[in-house]
């Protein structure tokens, strides 16, 4: 290769990064409908290949027809859910009182039992300062959750349009053979699949399970507590607890001891038990992935992601663990093979040494002689 040509290829690379890095950073605001985009076209990914495949469709009315199916079963129940919780904060933000007087009235209940004051005049004073603050980030953030609403809507149809030639230009851009891109192809596939599926129905089931409880130990506001306890699926480690833990504290301070007592145990017995056996079915029948993967990738990916993060942050982390994986076979392993000597048969007959005679030839010729 000329220098010409290596200067070409290495000014190319530097300008595909310079460009891809600066690309990045001004849609990484829209990243959540993009990713949210993907992993829908994941999921439907087979039913547009049934419609244009073995029905003949045209690829825009297969593509307008899931794309109606995306928005009736994914993004009007998501929008319902987050106009409700939505609701209540903006109702806590119009009336501070109504979130003031329920901390001071277990703050009250904590001095009473301890007699140690939790909540003075200058931590109220404070809170109700936050509070017009918090109005503001809530409507930033519905404005970016509509935005990214469109991007994704947008994105998705284009991907439903294009998607055969989309996937083989991928598959030509990834730095594998065949088979090592099949597998990557596949892992891709398996883990975004798995965690759209595994994570809603968790919530859903975890959310249910909770509301079930709330209703019958006499939480205020069932409804919110349960959404919010099927939120709390997706934080690792922690999970439910940090939604019903306190409500259970909170109903025991209240003089309520027999309905805070019966909530934790329910939500030790129920609740994290649904959790459980729940993600052990499902990610056994989706895909066996480990759980400190799911756990770090989370982690990871909700601080690169934002709530996107739950599935794409799994997955970033299986696919550096399957690259190392790729890395290692084709590359370390054979070198290592390489290196190893051939073995020679214990049993096999070595030539007599250049120069001397063969014994029994001599002993032959010393009885002819």
């Amino acid at each position: 290769m000329s220098v010409r040509t290596r200067y070409w290829q290495y000014s190319l690379a530097v300008l595909i990064l310079g460009l891809g890095t600066v690309i990045f950073l001004q849609v990484r605001p829209f990243l959540g409908g993009i990713l949210g985009a993907a992993t829908i076209y994941i999921l439907l990914r087979k039913q547009m290949d049934a419609l244009t495949g073995r029905r003949h469709m045209r690829r825009s009315l297969a593509a307008t027809l899931l794309l109606g199916e995306a928005i009736l079963c994914f993004l009007i129940p998501m929008s319902l859910i987050v106009w409700f919780l939505v609701s209540r904060i903006q109702h806590i933000n119009l009336d501070p009182q109504s979130l003031i007087q329920p901390v001071r009235h277990v703050a009250d209940l904590i001095r009473d039992r301890t007699g140690y004051d939790v909540l003075g005049d200058e931590a109220v004073t404070t809170v109700v300062s936050l509070l017009p603050r918090l109005g503001g980030l809530v409507m930033e953030w519905i404005g970016s959750f509509a935005l990214n609403l469109l991007v994704l809507v947008f994105v998705l149809y284009f991907m439903l349009i294009g998607g055969t030639r989309m996937e083989r230009y991928l598959s030509d851009l990834i730095p594998f053979n065949r088979t090592n891109t099949r597998n990557v192809l596949h892992e891709v596939h398996l883990i975004v699949r798995s965690n759209a599926i595994v994570i809603p129905l968790l919530a859903l089931i975890q959310g249910g399970a909770a509301l079930l409880g709330y209703v019958l130990f006499k939480v205020p506001d069932p409804v919110l507590f349960g959404l919010l306890t099927g939120f709390a699926t997706i934080i690792p480690l922690v999970g439910t607890a940090i939604v019903w833990a306190p409500l259970a504290l909170y109903l025991g301070l209240a003089g309520h001891w027999g309905n805070g007592i019966g909530l934790a145990i329910y939500s030790l017995l129920v609740i994290t038990h649904i959790d459980n056996v729940a993600r052990f079915i499902m990610q056994k029948k989706m895909a066996d992935t480990h759980p400190l993967i799911t756990i770090f990738g989370v982690v990871i990916g909700l601080s690169l992601f934002g709530f996107m993060g739950v599935i794409f942050g799994p997955l970033l982390l299986a696919m550096f663990i399957l690259c190392v994986d790729i890395f290692k076979n084709q590359y370390l392993d054979a070198r290592n093979a390489a290196r190893i000597p051939a073995k020679v048969p214990e049993k096999a007959a070595l030539p007599p040494p250049r120069g001397k005679p063969d014994n029994d030839k001599t002993i032959g010729n010393d009885r002819a002689g």
